[in-house]
């Protein structure tokens, strides 16, 4: 009776060539999601209308803290002209992952420095958040946010 090959071996040694390929692969995309946010977050702070239009989505979903949802048009006005200028974002946690192909969720926690643009007053807020990024054209857009303020340093409770 002739022996038939081991698939073991042969099994093994796709893995081990499929894994860092994969984790590459990962790290690309990553990579390109970090990009985009920074991208969104400079955009922001800058109050830049036209690379607002070009990061967000047009049917872009803008949920804030505090119950307020914004069209992709009312949000980058509410950025030119609303009553804060937001002078930083610095991300506690900042995940991304793949939801499905050309979709991805962002997730974490981000501290937001703003100023009143009439009083000049400072406030920062402390936000967990939920985003989703689409992949449109080539391009990462900013499809849809959701968040939530923190308690008093920033811990979510429990």
């Amino acid at each position: 009776m002739p022996l038939l090959p081991r698939p073991l071996p042969f099994l093994a040694l796709g893995l081990a060539l499929l894994v860092p390929a994969a984790r590459a692969a990962e790290d690309a995309l990553t990579t390109a999601l970090r990009a985009a946010d920074d991208e969104r977050v400079a955009a922001t702070i800058a109050a830049d209308r036209a690379r607002l239009a070009a990061i967000y989505a047009d049917d872009l979903h803008y949920a804030h803290s505090n119950g307020k949802v914004d069209t992709k048009a009312s949000q980058i006005e509410g950025l030119a002209t609303g009553p804060n200028h937001f002078e930083s974002f610095t991300y506690g946690e900042r995940t991304f992952t793949p939801a499905s192909p050309g979709v991805s969720l962002m997730k974490g926690r981000v501290s937001v420095g703003l100023r009143n643009r009439t009083t000049g007053q400072p406030g920062r807020m402390e936000l967990s958040y939920l985003a989703v990024w689409r992949l449109q054209g080539g391009q990462w857009r900013f499809l849809a946010w959701q968040s939530c303020r923190l308690p008093e340093g920033g811990t979510p409770a429990r």
